[in-house]
């Protein structure tokens, strides 16, 4: 799904929270990130990294998920001695190797130049990963295929998520592929045009995007007790 040659794409899923990890590598050093893994799921990402021949470098987060625990901690110890280095924002305030804020570029390997973009209002933490060498956008919980992350828990706000979409996503070139964290339709990608003319609750104003939120009414996760505390220590 990647545009260039040189860099490995892998869209992996998990059935249980809906949640897609992503595996970028670099052909030439072999290095690679994952993104958002899943706990349960830490051995098939750590098959196919053998199968591929990558090395993995970094373990990356787009926000501290509460519908999953992350496969980073688990990753780390079933690869030690190797040194594989876990991100999330520093926002977010859980602990990882590496804090990123808006601005920073994470380097893995010759080919892999991920942009930082600071997009709160899912959650304080969140971030997407905006790659210009691939054109593509990994956009966590914040930009869903016709929808978004909900705004009613872990400091949540429906105008600064909105404000996170229209001014750090949507200024994006509009042929740029939009790779969420989740999905629950069995949808794979979308990109910024399609989700700037189409999305039905971002598409819209400001004021009724925030009703349209206030209207959700959503159960809270069943993870969410769980699954928040032990990514707040990257999931150990």
């Amino acid at each position: 799904m990647s545009r260039n040659p040189s860099i490995l794409f892998r869209q992996l899923f998990d059935r249980v929270s809906c949640t897609y990890t992503y595996l970028l590598g670099c052909n030439k050093t072999r290095r690679a990130i994952l993104i958002d893994p899943v706990k349960e799921h830490v051995n098939r990402d750590l098959s196919l990294l053998k199968r591929l021949e990558l090395n993995l470098q970094y373990v990356a987060n787009t926000h501290v998920h509460a519908d999953h625990v992350t496969g980073s901690g688990a990753i780390k110890t079933l690869l030690k001695p190797a040194v594989v280095e876990s991100i999330i924002s520093s926002a977010s305030e859980a602990k990882a190797d590496i804090h990123v804020k808006d601005g920073d570029i994470i380097e893995c390997g010759d080919s892999i130049k991920l942009h930082v973009l600071s997009t709160p209002g899912h959650t304080s933490g969140c971030v997407s990963y905006y790659c210009p060498e691939g054109a593509f956008v990994f956009t966590g919980d914040c930009l869903l295929v016709g929808g978004c992350g909900r705004t009613d828990f872990q400091q949540g706000n429906s105008a600064q998520l909105y404000t996170s979409v229209h001014q750090s996503l949507f200024t994006l070139p509009e042929d740029t592929s939009v790779f969420p964290a989740h999905d629950y339709n069995g949808n794979l990608m979308s990109t910024i045009g399609e989700e700037k003319r189409y999305n039905p609750r971002l598409s819209k104003s400001q004021e009724e995007f925030i009703q349209i939120m206030k209207d959700l009414k959503l159960d809270l996760p069943k993870l969410i007790d769980i699954a928040v505390p032990q990514n707040m220590i990257c999931g150990f």
